[in-house]
């Protein structure tokens, strides 16, 4: 599987794991559109790479339709009805690990409802039990366990390996499973074979929302089956904002959206000439504390939001933040940023579908329940509830949790339509900027835009403090006058680090031919047809 792809006729896919890009190159090869291909690399990638994500966790879809039209897929789930505060009496915070801390109704399967009703509108003809089928196969005769897979279950085994279902599933007698060696789900694929015959829905309101439901209580969740029944995936308008060279959308409440966009909106403000130098680098970290900043006072619940987030991107606004960066000194930054792990999927065909997808369980292994009677590993996104009723994100029933996860998609004025996105918890928005402004502000090759040194503002796993987290690669001197300008530098061993997460990015071409590029710190790819 190729890093870097160009020049397809037909469309180009790129996942964090081979099997999945595979998965996707092969519908596009067998006439299906960029949406039935997502469908089947978000299936394929929960089999293949489930320290990341699988179909317990939720999702979000940045859709451009051959219309020109771009929509948002919001597939997140709320809070069970049973998941009141009381019930954490005993507890400071919400436990990351455990029954109490699968809270939350997984949302990405009905996203993939969505993405198939308008798959079939815009002609989508494939059979839900071929997109299946690659997904099904993975979870049956196994995969092979990659490093990243390893090193994780190894680091995290002392919280997980007590949880219900998780030793039985995701460790060889009793221990990680090597890297290299084949792990299987066969609960998963029989679960997979039924929902292609009987249909998505049956996730939620049929034999497998039964199931679910009752190994749910049986294990102490707080979703019920009438949550299963009563939730459903929902369309939206992206949040968006316009720069010198084109238009840029991103998700709404409750995810991180805002930030994306509002970082791209002060940087272009800023007026940077030169890529790579102290002005790129220092400009994007002084605008991303501004954005985070921003997020932490308001992103929740939609329901529950002050005023829409369409007004923190509006000119006054990101006028009157621009001003308080300084260009030559970095601001204090104090906060404690969040964590987790995602993939992020981009897909882009000749008809003019352009997928941004990203699919989550929060932390690798999410709550880490594996439900006996389907296979079904359950996300720990509500652990990002608070249970301080002053919060901004209280607990509450019914309640969405707020979500790091934020797909990105731009409409550039040049024709070019890009899909693009990172995983990595707070580094998503920084890794967004720095491949957006590489490849379209500093016209950087595609694949060279993902592959140059990155960095990560915040505190990463087992790190003592919050840091500015730069790959070796960058130049001395400039690594010199980032820590003179009081940024609290930390260069990190690997010139490749997972610390920067996985990025990646789609473009369909004015002459209808397609691009894509993957990250050499994932085990994944791009491919075409």
């Amino acid at each position: 599987m190729d890093l870097h792809s160009a020049g397809h006729r037909r469309g180009v896919v790129c996942a964090p794991h081979f099997a999945a890009a595979e998965a996707g190159r092969t519908v596009l090869a067998e006439g299906g559109n960029a949406l039935e291909a997502m469908v089947a690399m978000g299936a394929a990638i929960a089999a293949v790479y489930p320290h990341m994500n699988h179909l317990g966790g939720d999702g979000f879809w940045l859709v451009r339709e051959p219309s020109g039209r771009v929509c948002a897929i919001m597939a997140a789930g709320p809070a069970g009805q049973l998941a009141k505060p009381e019930l954490y009496r005993d507890y400071e915070i919400i436990p990351p690990r455990g029954p109490l801390a699968a809270l939350t109704v997984p949302g990405a399967v009905a996203g993939w409802v969505l993405a198939l009703e308008a798959a079939k509108a815009n002609g989508g003809k494939l059979p839900l039990e071929v997109l299946l089928a690659p997904a099904t196969t993975a979870a049956r005769d196994g995969y092979a366990v990659t490093r990243s897979q390893e090193r994780l279950t190894r680091e995290h085994i002392a919280e997980l390996k007590g949880v219900p279902g998780f030793a039985a599933t995701f460790l060889t007698d009793d221990e990680p499973p090597a890297a290299g060696s084949k792990l299987k789900q066969n609960t998963l694929a029989a679960t997979l074979s039924h929902l292609a015959h009987a249909g998505l829905d049956d996730f939620y309101r049929g034999d497998v929302g039964r199931e679910i439901a009752a190994d749910l209580e049986r294990i102490g969740s707080p979703v019920t089956r009438q949550d299963l029944e009563r939730y459903k995936a929902t369309l939206a308008e992206p949040l968006r904002i316009t720069l010198p060279a084109g238009t840029v959308y991103n998700t709404d409440a409750p995810t991180q959206g805002v930030v994306s966009l509002m970082i791209l909106a002060l940087f272009a403000r800023l007026g940077v000439t030169e890529a790579e130098g102290f002005d790129h680098i220092h400009g994007l970290v002084e605008a991303t504390k501004r954005g985070l900043r921003v997020r932490d006072r308001l992103v929740t619940d939609p329901n529950y939001l002050p005023h829409s987030l369409e007004r923190v991107l509006d000119d006054r606004t990101i006028t009157g933040e621009v001003m308080k960066i300084d260009r030559n000194k970095a601001a204090r930054w104090p906060l404690a940023t969040g964590a987790g792990d995602t993939i992020w999927m981009g897909a882009a065909d000749a008809g003019g579908i352009v997928v941004s997808y990203i699919q989550s369980l929060y932390w690798e292994f999410g709550s880490g329940c594996v439900l006996p009677a389907t296979g079904v590993l359950m996300q720990n996104r509500g652990a990002s509830f608070s249970l301080d009723a002053s919060a901004l994100n209280y607990l509450r029933p019914g309640r969405l949790p707020f979500h790091t996860l934020n797909p990105a998609l731009a409409v550039l004025d040049d024709g070019r339509i890009m899909a693009y996105g990172c995983m990595g918890g707070d580094g998503q928005p920084q890794t967004q900027s720095a491949l957006f402004t590489r490849y379209v502000d500093f016209h950087e090759p595609l694949f060279e835009a993902i592959d140059r040194p990155r960095w990560v503002l915040g505190r990463t796993w087992g790190a003592p403090r919050t840091a500015l987290r730069l790959e070796p690669r960058f130049d001395g001197n400039l690594v010199d006058r980032l820590a003179a300008a009081g940024h609290d530098v930390d260069v990190l061993a690997e010139p490749y680090s997972d610390v920067m997460g996985h990025a990646g990015a789609a473009v369909l071409r004015p002459d209808g031919t397609c691009e894509g590029a993957h990250d050499p710190r994932a085990d994944g790819g791009a491919a075409g047809a």
